[in-house]
């Protein structure tokens, strides 16, 4: 029986082979997923097709000419002839879109990724046949992570779960589930919509090759070797081309978290979180991690930790600590593909009764985990993150406060505080620092500069254009309730927030006619893939800025 069936035709280079080819690889290792998985291509399809045409809508597209609203609908034209048309409501962020969407494209109706990014002509054939894969990548593993997450059972009973339940991942890049360099058995394997429980290798290197920074944990330590903590695909791929290093018989049992290559183990390392290095890429990045990153984050613990406290939130924002980390040096330098951190894990924060969730889950699980009247709720929340936050972006720390790394410990589904994690994404004016008592640390990245524009971006294009757009959007299709009430609960607090605050142009960022939404498709476009490009997006409190 061909399981692909008519239902299943893709346009685009080899797409229907690599279906194919998909499907053989699950007879194989999950002969169970293999009806599941073709009943889900198709809804799939379409939900990449949906986040792609709101891309497509918003962000500085190379092939766009010009955007224009003809009633309902949203008509593109294009640089090389003709014009794209569909409703202007399935290309809004977190827009749910209908089974069989299509684009109406030169050719007739558009139905897969694929065929809408060759609408654009060959502005950036290089660009575009990387990104084609990748669509195609998120179309098979999305597809991937819904079959398999009919068969799952449990529940949420702890952080871990609750990240894992994420299924659709990115909850607006059309990449949402591309991982490039992952086969299908380690997709199963490794990623955490699957709930597996992955060994990490540990690696014995000798101290002379060890370059660390802060603190390493004892238990990875054998006398004057280091025991560092390798994914199992690094091991398979990477270790192969440096045979002096010597992987031992031991291993780590941990779980995946949101971001694949963290994991929290399950019986040693009790509240540590490992961060490991992972050549594959995730969305929009390949997740190897910088000496940079492992200089700097033990130091921006610190800085951060510091300010939280001199703010006087430290009790209602907990920041998890990057205490250790480090690299193997391969020719004398450190390789970010042999490296490892460790992270104080979100169960540190939690008291019994408690439980800590990526705000990212919150919008995945349709807010099933969110108890109460939803305006007093998002109200409740907007309490304990805007003040902390905006505080902080004033005293010169701009928090990368996306779903990922936002947290909310819940007790009986109510927020009683706010986690932050990932130090990694910070920005850091020195001025603004300096204003506030507080001398710059020497930082190996690149993290500092005096753009308050890009201070304000990193913040407001994470915690509005993200955190609270997922929010509002899951609340007000969860529970029925308007979203202008709420995001005016959001601006309430907004205003209080900035009432206590100097006026040095946040809040007028904050609610100004736009904000910022990380363009996403056009960074994947581009000749260099890994610099970020924003778009603007309408501000809904732009309008409620005063009761």
């Amino acid at each position: 029986m061909d399981e692909l069936g008519g239902s299943l035709r893709v346009e685009g280079d080899g797409q229907v082979g690599a279906l194919r080819a998909v499907i053989d690889e699950l007879r194989v290792v999950r002969p169970g997923l293999v009806e599941p998985f073709s009943a889900a291509v198709p809804g799939a399809r379409t939900e990449v097709l949906g986040r792609l045409w709101g891309a497509f809508a918003r962000e500085p597209l190379p092939g766009i000419a010009q955007r224009a609203r003809d009633g309902d609908t949203l008509v593109i034209t294009l640089e090389g002839g003709g014009v794209l048309a569909a409703p202007a409501a399935y290309a809004e962020p977190f827009a749910q879109v209908p089974p069989g969407f299509t684009v109406s494209g030169p050719g007739g109706p558009i139905d897969h990724p694929a065929g809408l990014l060759a609408a654009l002509g060959p502005a950036s054939p290089s660009g575009a046949r990387r990104l084609a894969g990748e669509l195609g990548n998120s179309v098979v593993n999305l597809a991937l992570a819904r079959a398999a997450a009919g068969g799952m059972e449990g529940g949420i009973r702890d952080s871990a779960d609750a990240e894992q339940a994420v299924v659709e991942g990115h909850p607006q890049h059309p990449c949402c589930r591309t991982r490039t360099g992952l086969s299908v058995a380690e997709v199963l394997a490794y990623a955490p919509e699957h709930r597996p429980v992955v060994d990490l290798a540990l690696l014995a290197v000798p101290a002379d090759l060890w370059s660390q920074t802060g603190a390493w944990p004892d238990v990875l330590h054998e006398g004057e070797t280091v025991l560092v903590p390798v994914h199992p695909w690094q091991r398979d791929h990477v270790l192969p081309g440096h045979p002096d290093l010597r992987v031992t018989d031991q291993a780590i049992p941990a779980r995946p978290l949101l971001s694949l290559r963290t994991l929290a183990p399950v019986d040693v390392l009790q509240g540590y979180h490992l961060k490991t290095a992972l050549d594959v890429q995730v969305t929009n990045y390949r997740r190897t991690i910088s000496p940079a990153e492992v200089a700097d984050g033990p130091i921006l613990s610190d800085l951060v930790c510091a300010v939280v406290d001199k703010a006087g939130y430290g009790e209602t924002l907990g920041v998890l600590r990057e205490l250790g980390g480090g690299s193997v040096c391969v020719g004398g330098r450190p390789s970010s593909s042999l490296a490892a951190m460790v992270r104080e894990s979100s169960e540190r924060h939690v008291d019994p009764g408690e439980i800590a969730v990526p705000l990212t889950a919150i919008y995945a699980t349709q807010a099933t985990l969110v108890s109460g009247d939803p305006v007093r709720w998002l109200t409740d929340f907007a309490e304990l993150v805007l003040p902390p936050a905006l505080t902080l972006l004033s005293m010169g720390i701009a928090l990368e406060a996306h779903g990922q790394n936002t947290l909310v410990v819940l007790r009986e589904g109510r927020p009683v505080r706010v986690l932050y994690r990932d130090l990694d994404g910070v920005r850091v004016s020195p001025s603004r620092l300096a204003a506030c008592g507080f001398e710059l640390p020497p930082l190996a990245g690149s993290r500092t500069g005096e753009d308050v524009d890009a201070l304000r971006t990193k913040l407001f294009g994470a915690l509005l254009s993200g955190v609270f757009s997922e929010l509002v959007a899951v609340l007000s299709r969860a529970r029925q309730c308007e979203p202008e009430a709420l995001w005016a609960a959001v601006a309430a607090v907004g205003r209080r927030t900035f009432a206590d605050l100097a006026d040095d142009g946040d809040a007028a960022a904050f609610f100004g006619e736009t904000l910022p939404l990380k363009a996403t498709i056009a960074m994947r476009l581009a000749e260099d893939p890994g610099t970020a490009r924003w778009s603007a997006i309408s501000n809904p409190m732009a309008g409620v800025r005063r009761p």
